[in-house]
């Protein structure tokens, strides 16, 4: 077989596998098929994922919007989880400056991000929504997940926003 029909051929694996175990972690699958979590993402059924330009900064103030969600870094070394309003931030000395002096603030560098991911699928028995923030080598910076209400449901206003962000910043994908 030449280099591209086994590169094809794994392709299509990780398709199938992603299409049978869409709620699978992004990041276990990348580590166990040595490929990047991009394109994990890109194996998703498309009905699940919608993928568009690095617009970080569009982004995250659409997000500073939303109240509370969940924003997740995800490690070879830990997963660390931040619930809460993200703050506005902007752009200044090379990075993207989360503005407030307590709770998340830090400094993003922004001009990394290659693309975001909007997915929606199922996870843990639950129908999950993130924004998944891809860095130039494939990576995720992080991902944000709309917010859930009291009932452990999607929360439908962030939801809302989320689906629009998805059609600005993604409006031909998937």
């Amino acid at each position: 077989m030449t280099e591209t029909a086994v590169q094809n051929a794994e392709l299509a694996g990780l398709k199938a596998y992603m299409a049978d175990n869409p709620g699978t972690v992004i990041e276990d699958v990348a580590r166990e098929r040595k490929v990047t979590p991009r394109a994990v993402l890109e194996a998703l059924p498309e009905s699940m994922v919608r993928i568009g330009a690095g617009e970080f900064a569009a982004a995250m103030q659409d997000i500073a919007e939303w109240g509370e969600v969940t924003l997740i870094v995800h490690t070879d070394d830990a997963i660390f989880e931040f619930t809460g309003a993200i703050p506005n931030g902007a752009v200044g000395r090379g990075y993207f400056n989360l503005m407030q002096p307590k709770g998340l603030h830090g400094h993003l560098r922004h001009d990394r991000c290659a693309a975001i991911a909007f997915v929606e699928r199922p996870f843990m028995g639950k129908v999950s929504a993130f924004i998944a923030f891809i860095n130039r080598d494939g990576g995720i910076m992080f991902k944000v997940f709309v917010g859930r209400d009291e009932t452990r449901a999607l929360r439908s206003d962030q939801l809302v926003r989320f689906h629009a962000l998805a059609d600005r910043l993604a409006p031909n994908a998937g």
